[in-house]
Formats: C-alpha cells, structure tokens, sequence
C-alpha cells in the first residue's frame, strides 16, 4: 500500500526518509514542504496525506472540528520552549510581566511553540495574556477558527519589526542578534527550574494519520507506527525525543489545558480522547 506522506527531516525520521528502514506492507511516499509546517494547512484542511506529522496545537484545535484525523502515539519534535522569546533591549531589562500592555509578534497566535509560551508566562509567570497586544503574521492551519489578533502589514517581516520597534517583543523565534535580548535571561537554568516543577517536556510535532485509513486498514497504521519507533531508536540520543507512555500523556495534558485555557479549543479534551480504539493500544 502506497501511503501519501509528511514528515520532516528530523533525527528520529532519517532511518525512514533516507530508505534504511523499510516495509513490506507499506511504501510511503514522501511529500516535500519548506518548512515542514507548510503541510500543516492542507492535510488539516484537504486531508492531502495518509500520514502526516503534525503540530500538538493543530490536532486539537483540528479535533475539536471534527476534522477525521487520528493521533499516534509517536512523537517527532519535542524541546523546551524557554529560549523561543526576545525582546528590543532598548526597553531596558524587561521580565515577563512586563510583557502586559505591549505589543507583542507571533507568527501565527496559534503555533504551539506560542501556546506553550503564553501557557508558561500565564500560569508560571502570571501574565495576563489579556492585556498583550498581540500581532500576528499569518492564520490558523485550521480555517474555522476566528483569530481576534491584529494582523501585521502585508509584506512585514516579525524580527525586522522587532528591530524597526514596531513590537516590543516576539514569541516563537529564536535569535541572537544585536539590539535584541533572550526574555528569559538564562534559558537553560529557566528550563530545569520548570522540569523540575512540572516533570514535562513540552511536546510540538507528533504523527497523525487519516481517519479513513485507520478505519479500513489498520495494519497499515500499525505498520506505520512500528516504523516511526524503529527509526527513532535508531537515532542518537539526546537529539530524539523519547518518551513513555506516562512521560507523553503529561506533556499531552499539559498542553490540552494551556490551549483550552486560551481559547484555542472548547474545552480541555482527556487524552485518550486524542486517538481511536486502534492507535490507544500503539504505544
């Protein structure tokens, strides 16, 4: 069976995309977006592949519309998200709360790097996410939802209007530049401090595939799972995201009530709700 496929270039993915690990039940044919995110909007929206990597935030807003998509237990990307914020260092020293009542970019208010941030300055922070202006570059991969950000100007790009001061802060890039400061001073030792609190790596990219295809042929699913394990054992670790069964479902829930609590979807969905009766029993 020939399976219409989305994967990055990731560690945990080469062994599949590079051939050294192969199927006799399945050939997955390799779609090529740049960056992988590109693929997001017409599997969300069009159903393109059988199997696509998806971003965690994607899925659930995906789900709560009903878009007939299927979890695997297989995760692709996964990082802290500490370093993932900057600042004008014009404005002085500025820590998280100062974030309120400035203007603040993201790409899309709906990337999942975004929803970890705004969870982690909410609920670790205590930022009142309410009161950022927050502008945004592009919409949601899924098209039912009813963004209320302001828009950037056509043909605006995020850091150089950091730069221009034209936001006072970003969210969602990583960068090192002059004029520019790291939100959180010491990302790292913010990071551990945060893991040791709340025993969670913080999840981005998992696997989904087709509804349809999990229905009517099961063994592909199952196939395609095996696949996606044995090519991330495969890799070097720590560039592979590994995680057990109760190391993924406190990232998963950890990331359902940060995106519920900021109206991304309509309520905080239970885990096992996120796959069918096949993928529950994948992991």
């Amino acid at each position: 069976m020939r399976l219409r496929t989305l994967l990055g270039d990731h560690a945990c993915t080469s062994a599949l995309k590079d051939g050294s690990i192969k199927s006799d039940l399945v050939t997955l044919d390799f779609a090529e977006y740049s960056p992988t995110n590109k693929g997001f909007k017409p599997m969300v929206r069009e159903g393109a592949f059988d199997v696509s990597e998806m971003a965690i935030v994607t899925y659930l807003m995906a789900r709560s519309f009903g878009k007939p998509m299927v979890l695997l237990p297989n995760v692709v990307l996964a990082r802290f998200q500490h370093a993932y914020a900057a600042y004008r260092a014009e404005l002085g020293h500025l820590k998280p709360r100062d974030l309120e009542r400035r203007r603040v970019g993201i790409r899309s208010f709906t990337t999942t790097t975004g929803a970890w941030l705004r969870g982690i300055l909410a609920n670790d922070d205590g930022v009142d996410l309410n009161s950022i202006h927050w502008v945004t570059f592009e919409d949601a991969h899924v098209a039912e939802f009813r963004d209320t950000t302001v828009r950037a100007p056509q043909g605006k790009q995020i850091i150089q209007m950091l730069l221009d001061g034209e936001l006072d802060a970003v969210l969602g890039e990583k960068v090192e530049r002059p004029g520019l400061n790291p939100l959180f001073a010491d990302a790292l030792s913010e990071e551990q401090s945060w893991f040791a609190k709340h025993q969670v790596v913080p999840i981005n990219h998992m696997v989904v595939v087709s509804e349809t295809l999990s229905n009517e042929h099961p063994e592909a699913v199952r196939e395609v799972s095996r696949l996606l394990r044995e090519s991330a054992a495969l890799a070097p670790p720590p560039a592979v995201p590994r995680f057990n069964a109760e190391e993924m479902r406190r990232s998963l829930e950890l990331i359902i009530r940060y995106t519920a609590q900021q109206g991304l979807i309509p309520r905080a969905f239970a885990v096992d709700e996120l796959f069918d009766d096949l993928t529950r029993t994948l992991s």
